[in-house]
This record gives structure tokens, C-alpha cells and sequence, in this order.
């Protein structure tokens, strides 16, 4: 039942967009990127929320949301790390724990829409908008990023200049916007009419069509040193992602794993992230 539900709900979802876009498209095609964005949001589970609570830091007022940050005190240099999607900041557990003990100061937040934080949508340039503000309060000089995370941080790369960012750390990151949008338009079997309103809206929100975003483009003018993890059977984000982020980013090694799955919060990816972090320099030789 729950598995025919999850068919029919978003065929509904792209008929009522499909219906309202022969009337007006900029109404249909708002409709359908607010109905892209949107998080469903998860109630913490007691031991997400015991965890995270004993090391919540500052809540930071970023545009209209209220951002919740965590913190755990370090000598070494300070690392923030991006979750991605319908996810938060207790994801880096595995991670925080080989961090700590290596004494990195280390800074975390929940994306708007996600976890303690306030909201009900996300896109990338809202996600790059609340990472710039951090990278402007805590000045970390390393950054690690899993899937949509990992995405928000290269467009950052690109969209912001002089961030700063010495290292960066991607898992599992999708790399092109109009893959995703293509799925989304399958999935709900939008009309090619909704789909160009679509891309007509994101141009004049945010500057760019939908095959103008690409991280493995954005990827050619960072500086950063680079490593990037993807699992070749990846079924949420494509494995040619990292390829070709790979491929055009000239200071980065590309770990392909095959059957770690997407989240990947293996002890030996982490301790690998930890290395790199620590003396990311040897990986490049």
C-alpha cells in the first residue's frame, strides 16, 4: 500500500501542476519548485536529540531562519561539515568521533528545514546562503560535505569568492541540476510545458537555467585540494557525478567504493577523511 501511495501521490502532485500551468505557468511553475524544495521533516529521535543537544552552540539568524550550530572544541583547524538532504548534523557522529580524538575544533549546523533549525524548504543557493555565514563566523578552512552537502559546498566554491577553504571533502554528491530535474519531471510526469516555466522561474530567482548548474563546471576554477568518496552502486546520487567533478577538478582523487551504499559512514571512509584533513598534502603526491 505504502509503495502504491508513493506511486500515485506525485502523479497527482504533476497532473495539478500540469492543469494549472494551461492557465498560467509562472503560478504552476512556482507551485512545482516550492513542491521540489519542500522537507519533510523528521522529529528527532530521543537519541539524535541527547546527542545533539549537549553540544548545541549559537542559533544564528540567517535571512528569515533561525540556524542551529553545534560545536566541539579542538585545537587543530576548524572543520565544518554540510549534511545533506532530509538529514542533520547527528549523520557526522561516526565522523565527529575520529575528529575529536585527532582534536580538530570542529563546527556543525542543521540546513534550514532540518533538524533544530527552522524552515520548510531547501535549495541549493539557500543551503550556500547559510554555509557562506558560517564560513564568515567560524573561519574553518576545511569543509566536508555528504550529498546534497557535498554539492552545496562546490556551487559555494564557485558563487563565493575568497572563502578561504584549504580542503574540501565530498560523499556521495550529485553533481548536475538537470539530472535531478529530469527525475523530478518523470517522476511526477510534468509536461515539457511546466518544465521550460520551471527553468524561466530559476533563471530569474536565481541567475541560472537548470543546465547552467554544474558542479563538475564549477569544479575547473577551485583551488581547494580535493577527495572525493562515491560508491559505484550509489542509488540516490549517480556515480559519474564524482567522475566528472573528478575529471575537471585538478587537485582531487576520487575514492570509488561498490556496495558501501550512499550514506557511507564506514570506519575506514572516516578514517580516511580524517588523514586527508590532517595531511591532505600526501594523498596528492
Amino acid at each position: 500500500m505504502k509503495n502504491l501511495i508513493n506511486t500515485i501521490v506525485p502523479k497527482v502532485y504533476g497532473f495539478y501542476f500540469n492543469a494549472i500551468a494551461l492557465f498560467s505557468k509562472k503560478v504552476a511553475a512556482k507551485k512545482a519548485f516550492d513542491a521540489f524544495c519542500a522537507v519533510r521533516k523528521r522529529k528527532l529521535f530521543p537519541n539524535q536529540k541527547e546527542y545533539l543537544d549537549r553540544v548545541k552552540n549559537e542559533v544564528h539568524t540567517i535571512g528569515t531562519h533561525r540556524i542551529q550550530s553545534y560545536h566541539w572544541q579542538g585545537i587543530k583547524e576548524t572543520v565544518l561539515l554540510v549534511h545533506g538532504w532530509e538529514s542533520n548534523t547527528f549523520r557526522w557522529r561516526n565522523l565527529i568521533k575520529k575528529l575529536t580524538k585527532a582534536d580538530f575544533n570542529i563546527i556543525a549546523f542543521d540546513a534550514p528545514g532540518h533538524g533544530h533549525s527552522s524552515g520548510s524548504y531547501l535549495n541549493v543557493p539557500l543551503y550556500a546562503e547559510s554555509l557562506q555565514y558560517m564560513i564568515e563566523s567560524y573561519k574553518p578552512k576545511l569543509l566536508v560535505g555528504h550529498s546534497v552537502g557535498g554539492m552545496t559546498i562546490l556551487y559555494h566554491q564557485h558563487a563565493y569568492a575568497k572563502s578561504g577553504i584549504e580542503k574540501i571533502v565530498t560523499i556521495g554528491a550529485p553533481s548536475e541540476f538537470y539530472e535531478i530535474m529530469d527525475h523530478y519531471q518523470h517522476l511526477l510526469q510534468l509536461s515539457t510545458r511546466v518544465m521550460k516555466a520551471l527553468d524561466t522561474y530559476i533563471k530569474g530567482r536565481f541567475g541560472f537555467h537548470i543546465h547552467d548548474f554544474s558542479t563538475s563546471e564549477f569544479a575547473r576554477s577551485n583551488a581547494s585540494l580535493g577527495l572525493l568518496f562515491h560508491d559505484r552502486l550509489d542509488t540516490i546520487a549517480p556515480y559519474h557525478a564524482s567522475e566528472k567533478v573528478h575529471t575537471n577538478w585538478k587537485n582531487s582523487i576520487l575514492v570509488s567504493t561498490e556496495g558501501l551504499g550512499h550514506s557511507m559512514h564506514q570506519d575506514d571512509i572516516n578514517e580516511q577523511i580524517k588523514d586527508f584533513l590532517d595531511r591532505g598534502r600526501l594523498f596528492m603526491k
